[in-house]
């Protein structure tokens, strides 16, 4: 008979239960970052890019991990960090045209 503790099926497609936890520490800590340069109303271009930074991190850890896209067909996790650099891009540029008009 089978433990209702046992790991998941799905569990090796996921990575350790201990990388989860760091991995969430990790996106914790970066919110957290994130939240104190708001506060403290840091602003200017190497803020935003740092800002992007994180989210740009934040982001491929959560589709590589979360959406556990790291074990899957290189299409998918490729489609999902191809869209997210798009969108990280054109934020970016639209920052960058809005700081020379």
């Amino acid at each position: 008979m089978q433990s209702s503790l046992s790991s998941p099926p799905h569990a090796s497609s996921h990575g350790t239960s201990n990388r989860a936890a760091i991995i969430w520490a990790a996106l914790i800590f970066a919110t957290m970052l994130t939240w104190l340069v708001g506060e403290r109303g840091d602003a200017g271009p190497a803020i935003t890019a740092l800002l992007m930074t994180i989210a740009f991190a934040k982001g491929t850890l959560i589709i590589l991990d979360y959406m556990a896209l790291r074990r899957a067909p290189l299409m998918w996790p490729l489609i999902a960090l191809g869209w997210m650099l798009l969108v990280c891009s054109m934020i970016g540029l639209a920052y960058w045209k809005g700081l020379a008009a």
